[in-house]
């Protein structure tokens, strides 16, 4: 049996990195579901959920095949290791905190779901500036680019507005027992 693809994404601010850990956290007893470690060519900072490279590093791992997936966004390379790979042939759930033009670009698949984290505007704004790691007219452009992923097809669509288990037990929900269901559709 194969097993699946979760690509977690959304703009900005709007809380995935809280909601995976959440939701990591909750299913930490479970071998059947695996979050993945990003690598991405951005230093570490208190919270990362990523592993830091060098933008040469990076270009080694593409060349040697030591990534199943890739992508740019916000000036920075994205990476999933290739081991990753494996696990989802092997039946598990694999989830990728990745980026929505990424996601756009691959689709719901047979082997892949969208699960899109959204939150509105303001909140979207206030969170950025509370995270202090970009400039206010970095913070413009992140927002703005919001309208361009306004068609994203989500499986499965989480509004991070109020308490974080609320959001988290959404991703719960739809890890354990939606997931599969639809691809059913």
């Amino acid at each position: 049996m194969s097993g699946l693809w979760v690509f977690v994404c959304g703009p900005s601010g709007a809380g995935k990195d809280s909601v995976m850990n959440w939701a990591a956290t909750d299913l930490a007893g479970r071998n059947d579901i695996v979050f993945s470690r990003r690598i991405v060519t951005r230093a570490a900072q208190p919270g990362s959920d990523h592993d830091p490279v060098t933008s040469q590093q990076f270009s080694r791992l593409i060349g040697d095949g030591g990534l199943v997936w890739s992508w740019e966004a916000h000036g920075f390379h994205y990476g999933i290791a290739s081991h990753y790979a494996p696990l989802v042939a092997a039946g598990k759930i694999v989830v990728v905190n990745g980026s929505r033009e990424h996601a756009y670009s691959l689709g719901s698949t047979a082997q892949v779901r969208i699960v899109q984290i959204v939150a509105d505007p303001e909140q979207l704004a206030t969170r950025l500036e509370k995270r202090g790691r970009d400039a206010h007219d970095e913070v413009t452009r992140r927002l703005a680019r919001n309208t361009q992923f306004s068609d994203l097809r989500a499986d499965c669509t989480i509004l991070n507005q109020g308490e974080l288990a609320v959001a988290g037990q959404q991703l719960v929900d739809y890890l354990v027992d939606g997931v599969r269901l639809t691809s059913l559709r």
